[in-house]
């Protein structure tokens, strides 16, 4: 069981909490640096930084509901060439934290020397959202927390987190337990690993007791799921045949935003940016003649298929794909939707664990005897 120890709440600040645990990281030489989301002058937004000097903190907004990029695309440009020896704390929600898994598997990102902080996490708002959140809220972080504890959360919430059923971390050395806890007073920190322990025992904080966690966890869990069930049901209905789902993609534009923002996305060159799919004039020309009319950008459902077929076992159904399509297509619900089909028939779980091997490395004799959905 992890050890759980308590962390005091000043002035019914949790992000002024959080600040100050980061800080004492630093100033007590735990780690060197912490990657951490940063509240923009505008407070309009937030950016991750690696921050070495604890004063810089004050600005640190790790509670923002808010998810402009995966936290573990940035931990991959990062490490990906070269780990460095110093440690730098990496404080990040749960979808990020498994896309790291993943992407550590992978081979494009590097645990070496680095410290997971995952938090409980309420959900977050699209960019958009969050600018007006932020206009009506002075702490975004407090107000947001506080709002999802009194069960008030509303339809706003980004589709990928109403119905993300992991919003506690399932891979990190240290997590940062907000749900079911009363934290007006103290937030508990939970050590996971032995790197965790040996950090919580640095701060010299006081063990806490159960707080009901679990059951909390439950209780939101079962919610989410639920509200899954029904996109998924509308998901199907609006996909099922080859003509609806052409309809569905249709307004895309070739534009690649969804493949840019997927974390898991790590080919460092897509087929799709290359000379394969470069044309001459004739063969448009050509291809127009034969159908009467061509739709330009070409291959665009292919484009899709091809992504959907490179990485549904490890979709950790984030949603940025679909935050990042500048024409609504419904990327994510149908990415989740697949990879919630695909993965149960490897009894795999994206970023549950880092001993758990991709679907696709290795072979089992007696896989798929029957191949098919019910």
């Amino acid at each position: 069981m992890a050890k759980t120890v308590s962390y005091a709440v000043r002035d019914g600040s949790i992000t002024g909490a959080m600040r100050r645990i980061l800080r004492e990281l630093l100033e007590k030489a735990l780690v060197d640096a912490v990657l951490v989301p940063m509240e923009l002058p505008s407070r309009e937004n937030v950016v991750q930084s690696v921050v070495t000097q604890p004063a810089i903190l004050d600005a640190a907004n790790p509670l923002a509901p808010v998810l402009p990029v995966n936290t573990a695309s940035i931990v991959s440009k990062i490490t990906r060439l070269a780990p460095s020896e110093k440690k730098l704390a990496v404080v990040a929600r749960p979808c990020e934290l498994r896309a790291l898994v993943e992407l550590v598997k992978l081979k494009q990102a590097s645990l070496r020397n680095i410290v997971l902080i995952g938090m409980d996490c309420f959900g977050t708002y699209s960019v958009t959202d969050y600018k007006q959140f932020a206009k009506e809220n002075q702490n975004t972080g407090d107000a947001f927390v506080r709002i999802c504890k009194a069960g008030e959360a509303d339809s706003r919430l980004r589709e990928a987190c109403q119905i993300c059923e992991y919003p506690y971390p399932l891979v990190s050395d240290i997590t940062v337990g907000l749900i079911g806890r009363d934290f007006d007073t103290e937030i508990g920190l939970l050590a996971n690993t032995a790197v965790g322990e040996q950090l919580l025992d640095g701060l010299g904080l006081p063990e806490a007791k159960d707080d009901g966690r679990q059951a909390a966890i439950e209780e939101m869990v079962a919610a989410r799921v639920k509200r899954r069930d029904e996109v998924f049901a509308q998901t199907i209905a609006e996909t099922k045949g080859l003509e609806r789902l052409i309809s569905v993609f249709a307004p895309c534009i070739g534009c690649h935003n969804c493949r840019d923002m997927c974390p898991i996305c790590y080919c460092r060159e897509c087929v799709f940016d290359s000379d394969t799919f470069a044309f001459e004039a004739d063969k448009y020309f050509g291809w127009s003649c034969k159908k009467g009319a061509l739709r330009v950008p070409t291959d665009t459902l292919l484009f899709h298929l091809t992504r959907l077929n490179h990485m549904d076992t490890s979709c950790v159904g984030c949603g940025l794909c679909q935050a990042a399509c500048p024409n609504n297509v419904p990327v994510f619900r149908i990415f989740r939707l697949v990879g919630s089909r695909v993965q149960p028939l490897f009894g795999y779980v994206p970023g549950r664990s880092i001993d758990d091997p991709l679907p696709l490395t290795t072979f089992k004799e007696a896989e798929f005897e029957k191949v098919g959905f019910e």
